[in-house]
C-alpha cells in the first residue's frame, strides 16, 4: 500500500526537477529528461527520476511505519 502512496509523490519530484532542468534546454544526464507533447501542453518528465523519487518515498513511508 505504501509503494501506491508512493507513486504520486515520486511523480510529483518528477514533474518539479524534470521542469526546472528541461526547461533550460538541458537533458540532465543521467536523469534522461524528455520534452511530451499531450495535446498543447508541454510535459518534462524522466522515468529514471520517476523510479528514483519513488523509491525515495517508498523507502520513507516504511521507515515511519
Amino acid at each position: 500500500m505504501e509503494l501506491v502512496k508512493a507513486m504520486p509523490l515520486g511523480a510529483v519530484l518528477t514533474l518539479v526537477v524534470a521542469l526546472a532542468i528541461g526547461s533550460q534546454g538541458s537533458k540532465g544526464g543521467q536523469l534522461q529528461i524528455f520534452r511530451a507533447e499531450i495535446y498543447q501542453f508541454d510535459l518534462w518528465w524522466s522515468w529514471p527520476l520517476f523510479l528514483g523519487g519513488t523509491a525515495l518515498a517508498w523507502g520513507i513511508m516504511l521507515l515511519q511505519r
